[in-house]
């Protein structure tokens, strides 16, 4: 983590010429003289960060060569020690020297190179420490388990049950349980974010609203799509055998009828914004609702990777409502959700993993088993930790944000080694926790940064 604060703090240097504030090295002026502005105090206590990481790196190392570990993890940590100089060296001659932007880049991608060998070292590591050598998993998804709740009724529908306003707050409660609402705060944030990270004339306060509506009824579409195609998988399920259309409360024909409903509203509300936002927000509703829930889902164990597109689909549909298009900012924010989507679903699935075993579906840790699993959810946290630094080049972002990803991402990163020793449900889903509690600071900050920093 120390080396991912100077991956982030050196993107926002470079946004804001804090190097060419202080010219010299390893100081500033004639290479010791004292900084005299912010900017140049900024890239001062950057060099010294990097001095102190950079006896961390050579710890590490040491470490690694002096102890019983595995030969990966030797290799891995020598790599990142030898480019650490290297990386040093980029970083004097853009101070001292007028040097191409691709320098630049070249100092970005070296980084993430060294940070990447140490998330391999650490994840390879903890294999070893807490990884079951007798576990054989079957490659394959068991068959389906019998239902927990039977295909029949299993109770009188709410018009039975109920009269008056008992009846009307039943009957809305349930249909609003369809449309998934846990799922909404977050990928409505993801759009937010979106529309924030664009700016311009296009963000007002009329686009914000439809956008924001209309995303929240094309998830509740979705929702609602899934519950009925997932009803009979529901029924073999604990935490799903109690939803709306398993226990009878709501007739598929009008849960079909209501999510129909809620394309047509939703689609016509980006409609009104424009017609790429409209094509991306149906494109959205269709790839959850059949692509991830009717396809993947039930048939490949990369389920939740290639099912990331989904959430990720919001920050696009919030980027082309105000811009038109779809842009380089929403490319990247899309890539950033797409990878955390893993490193976030795998803990859940691991809390669940009997329940999936029960319906059948092929999830990571039914399939591969749950050491794999688990080194998964590093290499995608680490994934998505790169991703969202390298959104901090893109111009509109600041220490706001940058301060913000570090601390929230070594909470998470924290919580998914605890994952790895403990192996409990209470871990598993303390590391997913952690995963939304990242995405939403992350997020958060990108809209207090580009609306009003």
């Amino acid at each position: 983590m120390g080396v991912y604060l100077l991956l982030v703090v050196g993107a926002v240097t470079s946004l804001t010429d804090a190097a060419a504030a202080c010219s010299g090295w390893p100081a500033c002026g004639d290479g010791w003289s004292l900084p005299t502005t912010t900017a140049g105090a900024i890239a001062i206590g950057h060099r010294i960060a990097a001095a102190l990481v950079g006896l961390t790196v050579l710890l590490a190392a040491v470490l690694a060569w002096q102890g019983h570990t595995e030969r990966r993890v030797k290799t891995a940590t020598t790599i990142a020690l030898a480019l650490y100089p290297i990386q040093a060296a980029i970083g004097a001659a853009t101070a001292i020297a007028i040097v191409p932007p691709t320098l630049s880049w070249l100092h970005l991608a070296v980084g993430i190179v060294i940070f990447g060998t140490l998330l391999a070292a650490l994840a390879w590591q903890l294999e070893a420490d807490t990884g079951d050598p007798d576990e054989t998993p079957t490659g394959t998804p068991s068959e389906p388990a019998e239902p927990i709740a039977s295909s029949e009724p299993t109770g009188p529908s709410i018009a039975e049950t109920a009269t008056g306003l008992d009846r009307v707050k039943q009957t809305a409660a349930a249909y609003f349980r369809l449309m998934k609402p846990r799922l909404m705060w977050l990928l409505c944030l993801v759009a937010a974010a979106a529309m924030a990270l664009a700016g311009g004339p296009g963000l007002t306060v009329y686009t914000v609203a439809a956008t924001l509506i209309g995303g929240s009824l094309a998830i509740g579409a979705s929702g609602t799509f899934n519950h009925v195609l997932e009803r009979d998988v529901d029924r073999r399920m604990a935490r799903t055998s109690d939803r709306p259309i398993v226990t009878d409360l709501i007739p598929v024909r009008n849960a079909i009828a209501f999510g129909l409903a809620l394309t047509v509203i939703s689609v016509g509300l980006f409609a009104t914004i424009n017609l790429l936002a409209a094509v991306l927000g149906l494109v959205a509703i269709a790839f959850y609702s059949v692509i991830y829930t009717l396809i993947l889902k039930p048939n490949t164990v990369q389920n939740t990777v290639l099912g990331g597109a989904a959430g990720a689909l919001p920050a696009l549909i919030g980027w082309a409502a105000v811009t038109g298009e779809i842009g380089l900012g929403g490319l990247g924010l899309a890539t950033v959700i797409f990878l955390w989507t893993p490193a976030h679903f795998y803990n859940l699935a691991l809390a669940y993993k009997e329940d999936y075993e029960r319906g059948g579906f092929p999830m990571m840790p039914v399939v591969r088993g749950e050491t794999t699993t688990r080194r998964h959810i590093v290499w995608y946290l680490g994934a998505t930790l790169i991703a969202a630094a390298v959104l901090a080049t893109s111009g509109t972002l600041g220490w706001f944000y940058g301060v913000s990803g570090v601390l929230v991402g070594t909470v998470f990163l924290w919580a998914v080694i605890r994952l790895h020793y403990e192996q409990t449900e209470r871990a598993a889903f303390r590391a997913f926790h952690a995963s939304n509690a990242y995405l939403g600071v992350v997020l958060l900050a990108i809209v207090l940064e580009g609306l009003a920093f």
